[in-house]
């Protein structure tokens, strides 16, 4: 695809700003001024061509189903957009005092009322994102053990959790210990048994688990935990399979976070802004960070006379837009629209795990919640899971989450969400059905995928850690 720069003839812009009319100060000094930079000289039409033309080699969920497995990207709706945008909203100023902007601390006030009914726990919004809400807990129950004088070092973390569990604790100072999973999904209760000691201060499951099932043993794995005196952390980002149907606290997690960017439809992706609450059931509140937003005679207010806490873990108050956006989606909801975006989800992934289970491998064979794991395990001709990823986009399809979770070889995680129609998964199983065909018939089609994208295959590995961000002429 041609540059912009291509199109770029000298001379051709001739507009010029206007005298200042104003007294001349100084030069900026030399030492703060940067490099000359080198601008296109290029009309209107051509700059809106070009950016519209790049806008189009992307993908994203308003293109297309956005199967992406444990990170959860359904569409987000437009109503929430404009909220978001009204000028009450969007052109407060983070140091404004709390009488002028009532609103938007009633908005917080009311989210955290409404997760407390969705979950069963209390909650601080300040955490920017789930591994920040992750990092948060940790410090909760860093703080716990320490007002206990218990030096607990010790966090179990099952083989089935999200990638973040283990990176947010360590960085508490905490050591991870791993647990298997069974041959059906569920933790190892006998395991668990056997690392229970005096030195675990808790134990983080993703609920449901990073195979898209509920570990049938949780009311047991709550009841070890206890009687050894431990913390039960639920990793709260799948929640958008339970709201409305269970309370994380009526499971006995002690500690949550729940991801607004995932379950509450708020934008996701592309390095933020996201939003990851961290909840704790009444015992725990407080060492919740600060500040809350309380309610008083003189209205809301920002509560930071809260000794017991861990103290600020973000600026202001967090992402008050991303916030916003779902509190938006929670009231447009309701309590009856939140379970049936539930109920909604598991059917959509229950379908689509019923459609393509005779197509490829499933490592677990259980009916699934959100989501679901299937794998390259008996494809012909050498295919790989990551022939499978590349050959999906050219069908119009964005690749599902592979090679995680990690216990599973060759994984494929595959989540259709709530928002996807019958026939948009129609489409995306014929589509797999496809590609099957594809490995047996012509492997080399699938081999050398993509074809039709901007950008044919590269090396992923090296595309992420080596990213090429500008243009060099």
């Amino acid at each position: 695809m041609d540059t912009i720069f291509d199109y770029s003839v000298s001379g051709k812009n001739r507009f010029q700003l206007p005298e200042a009319g104003c007294e001349d100060y100084d030069p900026i000094p030399e030492e703060y001024c940067t490099v000359a930079t080198v601008l296109p000289e290029v009309s209107e039409v051509e700059v809106v061509r070009h950016y519209t033309n790049l806008s189009r080699m992307n993908f994203g969920v308003d293109n297309g189903m956005y199967p992406l497995g444990s990170c959860t990207m359904k569409y987000n709706p437009k109503i929430n957009e404009k909220i978001a945008a009204m000028e009450g909203f969007s052109a407060i100023h983070p140091l404004a005092d709390a009488s002028a902007v009532q609103g938007c601390l009633r908005v917080l006030y009311e989210l955290a009322a409404a997760l407390r009914e969705i979950t069963g726990m209390t909650f601080s919004l300040c955490p920017a994102a789930g591994s920040h809400g992750e990092l948060s807990g940790a410090m909760i129950i860093k703080k716990y053990f320490q007002d206990l004088k218990e030096a607990r070092s010790v966090v179990l973390i099952p083989d089935s959790a999200h990638g973040t569990n283990p990176a947010s604790v360590a960085m508490c100072g905490f050591t991870v210990k791993e647990i298997p999973s069974n041959s059906d999904g569920d933790v190892d209760v006998e395991r668990l048994r056997q690392l229970l000691d005096g030195n675990v201060a808790a134990m983080m499951l993703t609920s449901p688990n990073t195979l898209g099932l509920f570990d049938r043993n949780i009311r047991e794995i709550s009841r070890l935990l206890r009687e050894n005196g431990s913390l039960f952390y639920g990793d709260g980002a799948n929640l958008n399979a339970t709201a409305g149907r269970a309370r994380m606290a009526d499971m006995g997690f002690d500690i949550m976070h729940t991801n607004l960017h995932k379950t509450f439809s708020t934008p996701h992706g592309g390095g933020g802004p996201g939003s990851g609450p961290v909840g704790v059931v009444d015992r725990l509140a407080k060492y919740l960070p600060v500040p809350l937003v309380a309610k008083g005679a003189q209205g809301y207010y920002l509560e930071y006379d809260r000794p017991d806490s861990i103290g600020r873990v973000h600026s202001f108050y967090g992402n008050f837009l991303v916030a916003l956006r779902a509190y938006a989606y929670i009231r447009s909801l309701g309590a009856e629209g939140i379970r049936d975006m539930s109920d909604t989800a598991v059917l959509n992934a229950n379908y689509l795990l019923a459609c393509l289970r005779d197509l490829y491998k499933l490592p677990i064979d259980r009916k699934c919640m959100h989501e679901f794991v299937i794998s390259d395990g008996d494809m012909p001709n050498g295919v790989t899971t990551n022939d499978i990823s590349k050959r999906i986009l050219d069908y119009g399809f964005h690749s599902p989450t592979v090679y995680f979770p990690l216990h599973i070889e060759g994984a494929i995680m595959i989540e259709p969400t709530e928002t996807e129609t019958k026939k948009s998964m129609d489409t995306f199983v014929n589509a797999m059905a496809e590609i099957r065909r594809e490995a047996y018939e012509e492997p080399e089609k699938v081999k050398t995928a993509p074809r039709n994208t901007p950008v044919h295959r590269v090396d992923a590995v090296i595309a992420a850690r080596k990213p090429v961000l500008v243009w060099e002429g």
